[in-house]
C-alpha cells in the first residue's frame, strides 16, 4: 500500500501547491482508492478563478473513478467491492440512517450534505485527502461507490457524472415524457446528456441554445445527441426561433449554463404555459437580466432547482455510456496530468486564452 499520495492544494484563487499527503491506516469500516482519472466541471475552475470562494485550504476534484488498493472488512460487505476492483465516488456522502438518507434524498444528509461533499473539504480536516486531485482519495464509511466495468476506459468513466446530471435534471426531476417538446440551455457535456435523456424518455423535439463561436463547435455534434435544433442566443432570441420552427414552445427547459445571467429569463420566454423549469447551473450573480416574475404566474410555470444527482442517475448514466447510442466516447476531451491541470483551468475559467477550441469534456489523471 502506498505510504503517502501525491495532491494539488488549492489555498485561494489562482493559489495551488503540490503536496505530499501522509495516507492514514485503513480502518475496517474504510478503503484507499487509487485515483485513476478525475472529470473537470464548471465547479472546478469556478473554485480555481475564486468565483466559488473557500475559507480553507482544500484539494480539488468530485468526478472520481478510481481502483480500490485496500479495504477494511466491513467496508467490503457493505460496499461489495474488493481490493483491484474499479469504482465511481458519489459526489456526496451518506449517513444511510437519517430520515433524509432513508428516503432517498441523502444530498440533505444530516451528517453531510455539502459540508462533506468530495472535491470541498478542509485539507486540514483529519488525514486531508477528500478530493479527486491526488493520487489517492480515503473512503470513509459514509461514502458511495458504483462498480465500473473493468473494460471501460476510466477516463471516459469520468462521464458518468455528468451523464448522470443530464439524466436527472433532463428526464428524472422534469418528468419529461412521450411528445414533450424540451428546450435544453447549454451545449456542454451536460446540456448534451440532457438532450440524450430526453430523447431516451420519448421526447419528440429537443432544441438547443449556445452563446457565440465559442460553442458553435459544440452545437455541431449536438444532432448526434438527439437535438433537432440549435439556436445561437448571440444572434436569436430562442422562444422566437423555437415558435417559427413549431409554432408552440417547450413543455421542458433545462438550464444547465453557468454564469449566464440572461440564461434564466430565457429558460422562462421558452417555456410553455404549464411548462416545468430546470434551473441547475448557477448565476454567481443576484441580478437576472430581462426576467419578468409576472410571466412564470401568468404561465403558471413549475421551476425546480436542482443540485447535483443521485446513484439511480449515476447507474443509468453508465448503462448509457456503456450501449454506445450516444458519441460520449467521441466528444472532444483533453486529459492532463499534475503539471498541466493548472493552465487548462486558466483556459476553462477564462483567465487564459488557447487557439485551440475549448474541450466539451476535461478529465485529470495524476499519472500523466
Amino acid at each position: 500500500m502506498s505510504a503517502r499520495a501525491e495532491a494539488l492544494v488549492l489555498h485561494g484563487p489562482e493559489s495551488f501547491e503540490r503536496r505530499w499527503i501522509d495516507i492514514p491506516a485503513t480502518a475496517d469500516d474504510g478503503a484507499l482508492l487509487k485515483i485513476e482519472a478525475c472529470g473537470l466541471c464548471g465547479t472546478d475552475h469556478e473554485q480555481y478563478s475564486g468565483h466559488i470562494r473557500s475559507r480553507f485550504s482544500f484539494v480539488p476534484g468530485h468526478e472520481i473513478v478510481g481502483v480500490i488498493e485496500d479495504i477494511g472488512g466491513e467496508a467490503a460487505q457493505r460496499w461489495g467491492v474488493s481490493v483491484g476492483d474499479r469504482v465511481a465516488v458519489e459526489v456526496f456522502k451518506s449517513c444511510r440512517e437519517c430520515d433524509a438518507c432513508l428516503s432517498g434524498l441523502y444530498r440533505r444528509c444530516v451528517r453531510n450534505g455539502m459540508r462533506t461533499m468530495f472535491g470541498f473539504v478542509d485539507v486540514d480536516f483529519e488525514h486531508g485527502l477528500w478530493g479527486g486531485y491526488s493520487t489517492h482519495l480515503v473512503l470513509d464509511r459514509d461514502a458511495m461507490l458504483l462498480p465500473v466495468p473493468a473494460g471501460l476506459d476510466p477516463v471516459l468513466a469520468t462521464a458518468f457524472n455528468p451523464i448522470g446530471a443530464g439524466i436527472r435534471w433532463g428526464a428524472t426531476l422534469p418528468e419529461t415524457g412521450p411528445g414533450d417538446v424540451v428546450a435544453v440551455l447549454g451545449p456542454g457535456i451536460r446540456g448534451l446528456a440532457a438532450a440524450a435523456a430526453a430523447k431516451e424518455a420519448g421526447a419528440s423535439f429537443v432544441a438547443m441554445t449556445g452563446l457565440g463561436p465559442r460553442d458553435l463547435p459544440r452545437l455541431a455534434v449536438a444532432e448526434r445527441f438527439g437535438v433537432d435544433l440549435t439556436i445561437d442566443v448571440s444572434i436569436e432570441d430562442p422562444a422566437k426561433r423555437l415558435r417559427q420552427e413549431l409554432g408552440v414552445l417547450a413543455d421542458v427547459v433545462v438550464d444547465v449554463t453557468a454564469k449566464a445571467p440572461a440564461a434564466f429569463a430565457q429558460a422562462v420566454s421558452l417555456a410553455a404555459s404549464g411548462g416545468t423549469v430546470v434551473v441547475a447551473g448557477t448565476r454567481g450573480i443576484a441580478e437576472t437580466p430581462g426576467f419578468d416574475p409576472d410571466h412564470v404566474v401568468y404561465k403558471e410555470l413549475r421551476i425546480l432547482g436542482a443540485l447535483g444527482v443521485d446513484l439511480a442517475a449515476y447507474e443509468a448514466a453508465l448503462a448509457l455510456l456503456i450501449s454506445g447510442r450516444y458519441p460520449f466516447a467521441e466528444l472532444h476531451r483533453v486529459s492532463v496530468g499534475m503539471n498541466d491541470l493548472e493552465p487548462l483551468l486558466q483556459v476553462l475559467a477564462g483567465l487564459s486564452s488557447s487557439d485551440a477550441d475549448p474541450p466539451v469534456h476535461s478529465v485529470f489523471v495524476p499519472d500523466l
